[in-house]
């Protein structure tokens, strides 16, 4: 397995000697150094630190129990790391409040496993909850009552899923993979600049799995959106990320392109 030198240190060199400080910030999307994060004693994150460039498709791999969602959800501070430092679209987010803390993660979408949809709720309505990144109030609740501009926007956002025709329905009367385009249309509804997806297409069969995550990719590549996505699945992750990093044991274990990676070289991940 090749193993590739600590990918943010050496961009770190390079850019220092072209750009100025304040024009690398704006390129990193995501950088994380050195985070920690213990539950009940057992330590889970051992030291992790990486960067991640604006505009760049991520995969991150690793066993069950090797730091991946915690990870990521230390990113967002939805859970608080124990030490390290976390700057998320150019704002270190360790030390903001809740307010400011709010507007940082305006910009970020995350796409879960199991869809978080309000089944009684129409499609569209569901879709339209990802205003509320930028907007409060009884208009954001559902369709009926929303801006003629944001019901457009997100029937856009349904329309870019291939669901335009579905806006009417329920979602607990959709299928599974028709359930995680409309969460992708949620996330897209927020207009982000960065997407956390935290095994998206898990619940999902094997064809409609390859066929929700080559839309979601392509989707976040044309609409320029970073993305980080945690996969299970190897094939995915080789071929929807441009760069992988591995986590074993809380610990990275690997930072590099894809292109010089393989199914068989990443098994000892798994070891």
């Amino acid at each position: 397995m090749s193993v590739a030198a600590v990918f943010g240190t050496d961009r770190s060199r390079d850019r220092d000697a072209a750009v100025s400080a304040e024009a690398a910030a704006t390129a990193c999307d995501l950088a994380v150094s050195d985070l920690r994060k213990s539950f009940n004693g057992i330590r889970v994150l051992n030291g992790v630190s990486f960067d991640i460039r604006a505009g760049q498709a991520v995969a991150l791999i690793g066993s069950n129990g090797s730091g991946k969602s915690t990870l990521l959800r230390c990113c967002l501070r939805l859970v608080d790391p124990d030490a390290g430092k976390i700057q998320l679209l150019g704002r270190e987010i360790g030390p903001l409040n809740p307010a400011a803390l709010r507007r940082v993660r305006a910009s970020v979408g995350f796409v879960f496993q199991r869809h978080n949809l309000v089944p009684r709720l129409s499609a569209l309505s569901n879709v339209l909850h990802g205003v509320q990144a930028r907007q409060a109030g009884p208009r954001t609740w559902l369709q009926s009552l929303a801006r003629k501009a944001d019901r457009e926007e997100a029937l856009h956002c349904l329309d870019m899923v291939g669901l335009a025709d579905q806006a009417a329905k329920r979602a607990d009367t959709l299928s599974g993979g028709q359930s995680q385009r409309v969460a992708i249309a949620r996330a897209l509804m927020q207009r982000p600049r960065l997407v956390f997806a935290d095994e998206p297409v898990a619940s999902l069969d094997p064809a409609a799995g390859e066929e929700v995550m080559e839309l979601f990719v392509r989707l976040m590549r044309e609409e320029s959106v970073t993305l980080l996505f945690t996969s299970h699945h190897l094939r995915h992750a080789l071929d929807f990320g441009d760069r992988l990093i591995a986590l074993q044991g809380g610990r990275k274990v690997l930072d590099a392109p894809t292109a010089g990676e393989s199914v068989e070289s990443l098994q000892a991940v798994y070891a």
